[in-house]
């Protein structure tokens, strides 16, 4: 009789099984994705309730790791963080679990995160690249690597041609010329266009907002505030209730798939950032880092890097330039990086043409006299800054 019943139970589990195969199109083995229940500011139950609210979806298997707790899913028992983290690694690398969600980890330099929120003025996904780690030491090369990083993470969660924005911060211009250079030579990019009537792909807040690129690409102090405020705004602060987290660390040659909550994350942001790791390790986000890297690197993305960290110094610093004679300048240019603004108006002063900088509502500013704009487009333009008149604020 007992031999019955667990035959039933067996062929009953069988059919489940094809029934979830048939739901969700998976006739492989479920992925699996570790969850680390230490460390988080709303206690050990916030991260348990979020596991369990993401495996009764059915589309993949969790595992806990951390302290022993009332639930069905299966538990790995740790006690200290330090041992959780090594846990952690040891079932990734045993391929136990194929992900695995946790907090407070750190990254070697040339690792970020992938953070994905929910947009509050259209309710679209939004990835912003980067929001922990470091990309690079220079500021500028982290961006261009954290548009890469961005791109990877998106095209391994399911957007197929993900357009990448660059948010209007410092070094966004250097940035921009960057990548389009990447593009020419061949890698796969495509830019998104600002939701302003001026368009471009350097983004505004209103661009943020609406999530107007796949990716939203910035420094990753930057992108660490916007995490907090796309999913806390609504909360007080204390509490992440929306999107999905930090995302998981990329860089050229890392081959694990770890994501990041924050010590804050709430129940909501748990099970969202579980079902965000099932996502990528279904799209192969490992094979798909070494690949983008590989048509990265084809396209000359070392040597652009090394271009763009040499000294932006246009100038010759032995050379005197000397100041034209004033003159009234209501004429203005926009699209040139901060860092290179005065020797932007040292170029124009060494073709004659009185310059000033300044800053405008979008950014930078080069202020020349009306009647030279055009002139004064052409001689950066030759001397290669980016630069352009001025959008409508």
């Amino acid at each position: 009789m007992a031999e019955n019943k667990e035959v039933k139970k067996q062929i009953g589990k069988v059919f489940q099984d094809i029934a979830e195969a048939i739901e969700t199109g998976n006739f492989g083995e479920k992925v699996t994705v570790g969850l680390t229940t230490l460390g988080s500011e709303h206690g050990v139950e916030n991260l348990v309730k979020g596991g369990e609210m993401a495996a009764k979806q059915g589309m993949f298997n969790v595992v806990l790791i951390g302290p022993k707790v009332e639930t069905d899913l299966e538990v790995v028992e740790v006690n200290d963080e330090s041992a959780m983290h090594k846990t952690m690694e040891e079932l990734l690398k045993e391929k136990k679990i194929q992900a695995c969600v946790t907090m407070h980890y750190n990254f070697p330099i040339g690792v970020s995160t992938v953070g994905k929120v929910i947009t509050p003025g259209r309710g679209k996904e939004m990835y912003i690249a980067t929001t922990t780690g470091t990309s690079a030491a220079e500021r500028s090369e982290a961006m261009v690597r954290n548009a890469i990083h961005g791109g990877i993470a998106a095209k391994a969660a399911g957007v197929s041609a993900p357009k990448v924005g660059i948010l209007n911060v410092d070094g966004a211009r250097q940035v921009e010329k960057s990548l389009k250079a990447l593009i020419d030579n061949g890698y796969d990019m495509e830019f998104a266009e600002s939701m302003r009537s001026d368009g471009g792909v350097v983004m505004r807040g209103n661009d943020l907002l609406a999530g107007s690129p796949d990716v939203m690409v910035q420094d990753t102090l930057t992108g660490n505030i916007f995490m907090k405020v796309f999913s806390s705004f609504n909360t007080g602060g204390d509490y992440e209730a929306l999107g999905y987290g930090y995302g998981p660390g990329i860089g050229e040659g890392y081959d694990k798939n770890i994501l990041i909550l924050s010590r804050a994350s709430g129940t909501p942001v748990v099970a969202k950032a579980l079902e965000y790791a099932a996502d990528l390790v279904k799209g192969g986000l490992e094979e798909r880092v070494k690949e983008e890297f590989q048509k990265a690197k084809k396209a000359g993305l070392d040597e652009i890097l090394a271009n763009l960290t040499k000294s932006t110094k246009k100038a010759d610093k032995e050379e005197a330039v000397k100041q034209p004679p004033k003159e009234v300048v209501t004429g203005s240019l926009s699209g040139i990086d901060i860092m290179e603004l005065e020797d932007a108006v040292q170029e124009l002063w060494k073709h004659g043409i009185y310059a000033e900088s300044g800053m405008g509502c979008t950014g930078p500013i080069v202020m020349v006299n009306e009647e030279k704009v055009k002139k004064a487009i052409e001689v950066l333009k030759a001397a290669e800054y980016a630069v352009g008149e001025p959008e409508d604020c």
